[in-house]
């Protein structure tokens, strides 16, 4: 009897999963809720894999010897509740795709700033002629390149929810950017169940691997003492200090591990506080990769940055345009306030993940003229800042939100969407809201 391996969700993650499963010689079976994309229906039926789509059929998935989850669905979907009872165990696309690759894996997780330090070691890597797949949360599905497109080395982003249901799965390389509150609407409200997720990073590790994490973050610094750690760690910094091989000295970008590496601070491409740790992440993992000390000074500082992180849209009017759409949480916000230079029009508002939104009260009071809520319901961000006396706007499209931005900021100003909150009442998803934005700014 073949052993049955049933996929739930068929996005980028599942679809690639069925690929390698069915390549694997499993019997496969993929089913979605929702509608699946056409150009994954495709995929599957390419390779005769059978699906379904708007329903799960019980009796075909709980027949199951495995199931590999979507990293969207939560535990407590019908389904999975129903699975979970009848002990199939639950694994995540990655932790199949491990099974079947000995290829290096360079796996970078953090509340915020995953996106660009994932993407500025990809960008290292493959300036530097090394063969690297991007994978995990962007880029292309991590089964589907073992399964029909391997390269020797994987540069993996990974979320909570990914790092979840992984369990033999081993980091070479993890780099664990922060910690901060995030996604609490998955883990019952219970911020130490989300910690745990994010440790996760580090399970399987051996003496050969490293632990790239930030020094400074008081949550990766409690947790560490509970774990034995097999890995040599590297820890960094934004200054030099005692147990760190990455910081910032006299204007110098500086490793001291595993060879000594220094450049210039003002010749990084990417600026503002917190790009200086994803840059030290970044660096250490190529430097412990062994690439050559001009390839990673030359990657460092012509870095394009990722679109919808602190995107430069346009300017209009004398009023600066900025889409930082990707950030989903009230952390990722503060870091966006911070590295502003000129007084702000903030777009704030969306999904509501549990968010307490009183880290950014004193950057707002110091860095906003006006605040424009968007959102499908802003009443909680009417209690949190409409006491602080700035000029709020409610809006509930992008269309009315840039009209408003448009009346609201002055010439020297900067429109900034930065919006603490998930997509998902307004808009598709996070790419979706900062398309918008761009197009509307462009045509004002």
């Amino acid at each position: 009897m073949k052993k049955r391996i049933v996929i739930l969700g068929a996005g980028e993650s599942g679809a690639g999963a069925a690929v390698l499963a069915k390549k694997q010689g499993f019997d496969v079976f993929v089913s979605d809720m929702s509608h699946i994309a056409d150009k994954y229906k495709q995929m599957l039926d390419d390779r005769n894999i059978v699906w379904e789509e708007g329903q799960h059929t019980e009796d075909k998935i709980l027949n199951a010897d495995e199931i590999i989850k979507s990293p969207g669905i939560p535990e407590t979907a019908p389904m999975v509740k129903k699975a979970i009872a009848k002990q199939i165990p639950i694994i995540s696309e990655i932790e199949f795709a491990g099974r079947y690759t000995s290829s290096k894996m360079i796996c970078i997780t953090g509340s915020n700033g995953k996106t660009t330090t994932t993407s500025l070691i990809y960008h290292i890597f493959r300036q530097a002629g090394y063969d690297a797949g991007l994978a995990g949360n962007i880029g292309n599905s991590l089964a589907l390149q073992v399964a029909e497109d391997p390269h020797e080395y994987y540069i993996i982003e990974l979320s909570s929810f990914q790092l979840d249901n992984m369990y033999q799965f081993r980091a070479n390389i993890a780099v664990l950017l922060n910690i901060t509150p995030d996604h609490l609407d998955r883990y019952n409200n219970e911020m130490q169940n989300y910690v745990d997720a994010k440790m996760r990073i580090i399970q399987n590790q051996t003496p050969q691997d490293a632990f790239i994490y930030w020094a400074d973050d008081p949550i990766i610094s409690r947790e560490l003492r509970k774990y034995d750690i097999k890995a040599i760690q590297c820890p960094f910094s934004d200054v030099k200090k005692n147990g760190v091989i990455g910081y910032m000295e006299a204007g110098q970008y500086k490793l001291d591990y595993p060879t000594p590496f220094n450049m210039e601070q003002e010749s990084l491409s990417l600026t503002g506080r917190h790009n200086i740790y994803n840059s030290l992440a970044a660096g250490l993992a190529a430097n412990i990769s062994g690439i050559k000390k001009e390839s990673i000074r030359k990657s460092l500082s012509d870095f394009p940055g990722v679109e919808h992180r602190l995107e430069k849209v346009c300017v209009v009017r004398g009023v600066q345009y900025i889409n930082d759409s990707k950030a989903t949480n009230v952390d990722a916000c503060w870091y966006a306030l911070e590295s502003m230079k000129t007084k702000v029009v903030l777009i704030i508002g969306g999904k509501d993940k549990g968010n307490d939104y009183s880290p950014i009260i004193p950057l707002v009071k110091q860095k906003c003229s006006a605040l424009v809520y968007l959102g499908a319901d802003n009443t909680k961000l009417h209690q949190n800042f409409d006491q602080l006396g700035i000029t709020v706007r409610d809006t509930h499209s992008m269309k009315e939100c840039m009209e408003a931005c448009y009346e609201l900021a002055q010439p020297g100003e900067t429109v900034l969407l930065s919006p603490c909150c998930a997509s998902f009442d307004l808009f598709k998803n996070m790419e979706d809201r900062g398309e918008q934005f761009k197009e509307l700014a462009r045509n004002l």
